[in-house]
């Protein structure tokens, strides 16, 4: 009963920022727009200011003051919010990766950037292909992540296999150099340039309201275990692999997502695949 009331409670102060930035909204910004444009468009640039730069700006600022530790057994949203596991680790160079992963049918992510993200809204709304399309940046040691793959699923831009990749190194961070330490008790290379690749991969089954910002966003499926597994399987196949493992990071969990409704489950455990060179 206590944990559970914490936990609303939580979910409540997340809540604060978000609804006073929609009363601020309502009470200037709307009034400002409404006396130069017609309703409509008054009505849209006062939600894109109020979800996309008002009320993160709030909320990253928070981070900035209050930085909550944990295990870095998953990544965050810029606002520091939770989101996927890390359930696969590669070992190898960054180019044996990437040619790991193409060869395996993945491709890479374009760079986000103002162009790729207005050509991937238009392909959600056609609903076209974009089998290169941008990802939005999680973090993790304090940074985005390195390297992004995809595979489209059905030709539907909303619906894709994806992974982030982080490498393992050394970071001036007090913080995250703790992070780093925790990882490299699973990998210690002798070759230089191998190095640990963390991944996060998981399943965008559709579109959603982010909860605390009125964002949209994709819905990941909760099962990101079978994604992990999906990975392995096809490098495996390709005969990539030199070396499979399980490392059993924490016990089971479900971890709640930013989406309305929206959670993910993980068996808690990582497969590290190293690569033939």
């Amino acid at each position: 009963m206590i944990t559970v009331l914490i936990v609303n409670g939580k979910r409540f102060l997340v809540l604060l920022p978000g609804l006073g930035a929609a009363y601020l909204a309502a009470k200037d910004v709307y009034p400002l727009f409404d006396r130069r444009l017609p309703a409509a468009p008054a009505i849209l640039f006062t939600y894109l200011l109020t979800a996309y730069v008002l009320i993160p700006g709030v909320l990253r600022f928070i981070r900035l003051i209050v930085r909550p530790k944990h295990i870095p057994v998953y990544c965050t949203t810029p606002d520091g919010f939770a989101c996927d596991p890390m359930n696969i680790g590669i070992v190898g160079t960054r180019t044996e990766l990437i040619r790991a992963m193409k060869t395996a049918g993945w491709q890479m992510a374009d760079k986000r950037t103002p162009k790729t993200i207005l050509k991937m809204i238009i392909h959600i709304v056609l609903k076209q292909p974009y089998p290169s399309a941008p990802f939005s940046n999680l973090y993790l040691f304090g940074r985005s992540q390195d390297l992004g793959f995809q595979i489209p699923v059905d030709d539907n831009p909303s619906h894709r296999h994806h992974v982030r990749f982080w490498g393992v190194v050394d970071v001036d961070d007090p913080q995250y150099r703790e992070h780093t330490r925790f990882w490299k008790r699973h990998h210690r290379s002798p070759i230089s340039g191998k190095v640990l690749w963390l991944g996060a991969a998981s399943k965008d089954a559709g579109v959603g309201i982010i909860s605390h910002n009125a964002q949209f966003t994709h819905m990941i499926h909760p099962d990101t275990d079978a994604e992990r597994e999906l990975i392995v399987k096809q490098l495996k196949s390709i005969g990539r692999v030199a070396r499979t493992r399980t490392v059993t990071l924490v016990k089971p969990y479900r971890l709640e997502n930013r989406v309305f409704t929206g959670y993910l489950l993980t068996d808690g455990k990582m497969k590290i695949l190293t690569l033939k060179s």
